[in-house]
């Protein structure tokens, strides 16, 4: 499935965990095939990592803090210009697709 956020984008959480709620981080990795996306700072987990040799190097124990994945309907884009979260409509320039923020107002594009 084609989604509407890609890597590097600001979003907003809009729903999910409270403790998620209402935070804004920059998408690191986007899972289409799972319709996920992996937000910066938002649904930290930890993940106890034994001591492990592989390859001549070893890696280091203890506990180990990762953002887990978040489901793309629980996000809302952030539009660069006017600072709201906000949906996003597609508009077709010959070959190009380009995103648009949908707030009345703005009307920025949001591929620049």
């Amino acid at each position: 499935m084609k989604t509407k956020i890609r890597k590097g984008d600001k979003v907003e959480v809009i729903s999910g965990k409270p403790e998620n709620k209402g935070i804004r981080g920059e998408v690191i990795k986007v899972l289409p095939d799972n319709e996920q996306v992996v937000v910066q700072g938002v649904n930290l987990q930890t993940k106890h990592q034994r001591q492990v040799q592989a390859q001549g190097r070893t890696v280091t124990p203890g506990k180990v803090r990762f953002e887990g994945p978040i489901h793309l309907s629980n996000v809302m884009l952030v539009c660069p210009k006017c600072g709201k979260a906000t949906r996003v409509s597609l508009v077709r320039e010959g070959e190009k697709v380009k995103r648009i923020c949908k707030n009345k107002e703005c009307g920025a594009s949001l591929d620049e």
